[in-house]
């Protein structure tokens, strides 16, 4: 018995430390994406004091740095009755909600003034999400040298963590002291940190490849499993012999893209370990690369390659599928996001990114996971924890149970691997198996919530039911949704749905296109209207954010799908030019519109996600990579204006380790810091079926969806 309890202790304890999420340091400022200013800060001043701003917010400073690429410039003048006041904001990051302990605040400074005056330092306090202030502490540096300043919560009248982790800001201020002499310092690194000694740094790194491209290098180093380390520090060479560090990255991403900004030039790198208190481990070996022209058919391929590495390296452990962000939450898988991930490791292993054994292991490991996870009537969760394969209601505890439209991006990427793991053995015959059984316990049809209903629901929670109570209405990104149920072989819905659920023209269908469209154009499913010279038969206001066109045409062949209104390719080419044409116009005026950037749809933005769309209410000023680049079956010269225009013109803060972030606005001067698992995808596998339709042409052979759109055929007449 003793035994027995002794191994369910082990198992018990192993199992919670597999289940652990990665715990980030809660911060404050690392580096800035952008040159100029850093967007999550502000400053103030009064009475004769000034401080150094550049429109509103503190300079970033790129030649002086504590960890690389940069730093923080606080330059002040204080008058005898003024103040100033530089804000640094905690940025909120989805999925970035799980930290390590802490115990103090910690600021490297630099002092770089002309003379040193104990009196001319600034105070340091934090703000509450309330706006109140803790108390302020003064700080002091040595002049001339990087110093790390560690001041405990106490000192701020916060008695723990978990207090400190709901302040949103560091204030840095200074009153009426030392007058009439200019200041200048330097802040880098600001966040909080345990006062316990680090754990020593033993391992040595290892870099494995450096392969140059167009304008950058992407090296990459052995997996990093000593948790000691805190960051990899990254060193470039233009000669071999003298190193400069160019960056940083977290260590659970093994590579690190250097935009050097030079195509033809040779350089060399190596990568050092740092601790939690910035300690650094002897460096790595040297690996050298150049970086060389590119066709446009090379560029096309780096692009898919590059986000094809946010599912294939950046995968969840447990599961093989993919994660909401990254950064973000480690153990969270999102479903929808998986789906469009399977169709870019399928476009992956066909351009030979990874191999067919390589691939088939990920499909087993994938397909076992999801015959075990948790389901509601065969329909999966918006967001799965890997360790476990449990519901996470991430979104509240309504979103508790299953998401039909999440299960439809997914259910799409499973049928076209379905198809492509075609040979003859039992891995592969597995593998179908697995996902033929998936797609048949799908109860599609028990989601229309009630008998005879119109419409198919997208929610449904076990212990509440159909709470959320969103009914399914285009136009939007479901349409796979009807089309799949529509086609199941154990569970179709009547393809009359179709039009009473999808198309619906009733007032439930007016109402909610005019709703959230703000306009009545569309209202009745079908929209007739004109915009910038282009007829727009299908789509509410002038066709939406571009997801639209994308989501539910990654493996449905757009080509393909006819009913009363339209036929979808020929839609989705329109409002992707709609949403061009609005680019270029720019009526707003933001910075980086026009034909080299354009694409508005569904992403992270300066202050929260938002689906822009071309119409004046709904532009934010933001830009998405994967709106134009998405969208080159429907529009391949403008996306590959835009798809150079990012890389060569932006590359230095948009492209990164796994291809261009998620959105970026030159108006507020903002990058996101996020990859997103929605949005990396899309781009891997439009360009595909752009180039050679390989997606499309594996889904679509599924005997299942022709025998679906055969119906919808039908119906139609």
């Amino acid at each position: 018995m003793r035994r027995f309890l002794a191994i369910f202790i082990i198992l018990f304890l192993s199992g919670n430390l597999i289940a652990q999420e990665y715990e980030y340091s809660y911060g404050f400022f690392t580096n800035s994406m952008m040159k100029e200013n850093y967007f999550f800060s502000s400053v103030k001043s009064s009475g004769g004091s000034v401080i150094k701003a550049i429109k509103g917010k503190l300079p970033v400073a790129g030649s002086r740095f504590h960890t690389p690429g940069n730093a923080l410039e606080l330059q002040y003048m204080n008058s005898a009755s003024g103040s100033w006041q530089a804000a640094v904001y905690h940025k909120e990051i989805r999925g970035m909600d799980h930290f390590r302990d802490a115990s103090a605040l910690s600021i490297w400074i630099y002092d770089a003034s002309a003379e040193s005056s104990v009196t001319a330092m600034p105070e340091v306090q934090l703000m509450r999400r309330d706006s109140s202030l803790t108390t302020a502490v003064p700080i002091t540096a040595n002049k001339g040298e990087w110093q790390q300043i560690t001041i405990p919560f106490s000192k701020f009248g916060i008695s723990n963590a978990g207090e400190a982790f709901q302040t949103i800001a560091v204030i840095f201020s200074s009153k009426g002291t030392d007058t009439g002499k200019l200041r200048t310092f330097y802040i880098d690194d600001i966040e909080f940190t345990s006062t316990d000694k680090a754990l020593k740094l033993i391992a040595k790194p290892e870099l494995q490849d450096a392969s140059g491209y167009a304008m950058h290098v992407d090296i990459s180093w052995k997996k990093v499993s000593a948790p000691a380390v805190k960051l990899i520090k990254i060193y470039r060479s233009e000669d071999g012999r003298n190193f400069n560090a160019v960056g940083v990255q977290y260590p659970f991403i093994s590579r690190f893209a250097d935009y050097a900004g030079e195509t033809g030039k040779k350089y060399w790198y190596c990568i050092s370990y740092l601790d939690a208190d910035y300690n650094e481990s002897e460096k790595s070996n040297v690996l050298e690369a150049s970086t060389r022209p590119m066709t446009d058919e090379e560029l096309l391929t780096m692009v898919q390659q590059a986000s094809f590495r946010y599912y294939w390296e950046g995968s969840e452990a447990s599961s093989g599928m993919a994660r909401e962000d990254i950064p973000g939450r480690h153990n969270m898988i999102a479903s929808g996001a998986s789906g469009f991930g399977i169709m870019a490791l399928i476009a992956g292993t066909e351009r030979g990114f990874i191999s067919r054994d390589e691939s088939v292991k990920r499909f087993e490991q994938i397909t076992d996971f999801l015959s075990k996870a948790e389901t509601f009537h065969g329909v999966y969760p918006h967001f799965i924890d890997g360790p476990s394969g449990k519901v996470e209601p991430f979104f509240g505890n309504q979103d508790n149970g299953a998401d039909l439209v999440e299960t439809s991006f997914l259910m799409q990427g499973l049928l076209a691997a379905r198809q492509y793991f075609d040979r003859n053995n039992s891995q592969e015959k597995e593998i179908r198996d697995r996902i033929t059984s998936i797609w048949e316990k799908a109860e599609w049809d028990w989601f229309r919530h009630y008998p005879n209903s119109k419409f198919l629901y997208w929610h449904w929670s076990p212990d509440q039911a159909w709470v959320i109570n969103h009914n399914l209405i285009g136009w939007n990104e479901t349409m796979v949704t009807y089309l799949l149920a529509i086609a199941s072989p154990t569970h179709a819905v009547p393809a009359s749905m179709y039009y009473s659920g999808w198309a619906n023209q009733d007032s439930t269908g007016q109402k909610y296109r005019s709703a959230w469209g703000q306009t009545t154009d569309g209202s009745m499913y079908s929209n007739g209207k004109t915009y910038f010279g282009i007829k727009l038969d299908v789509g509410v206001s002038n066709g939406g954010p571009l997801f639209f066109t994308h989501y539910s045409y990654m493996g449905y062949d757009p080509h393909f799908i006819t009913d009363k209104y339209t036929n979808y390719f020929t839609n989705n080419q329109n409002i992707a030019r709609i949403n061009y044409k609005y680019c270029v116009e720019n009526p707003k005026k933001f910075k980086g519109y026009g034909p080299d950037g354009w694409g508005l749809t569904a992403s992270d933005g300066p202050f929260d996600y938002s689906a822009d769309e071309p119409v004046m209410g709904q532009d934010h000023g933001k830009l998405a990579p994967t709106g134009a680049i998405s969208s080159f079956p429907y529009t391949p010269v403008e996306s590959m204006q835009a798809l150079k225009s990012y890389y060569f013109n932006y590359g230095s803060f948009l492209w990164g380790e796994y291809g261009f972030r998620d959105a970026f606005d030159l108006t507020n001067n903002w990058c996101s810091d996020l990859y997103m698992g929605l949005n990396q995808a899309p781009m891997t596998v439009m360009i595909e079926n752009y180039r050679t339709g390989l997606i499309w042409n594996l889904f679509m052979k599924n005997p299942e969806i022709k025998e679906g759109l055969k119906k919808l055929e039908k119906e139609s007449k």
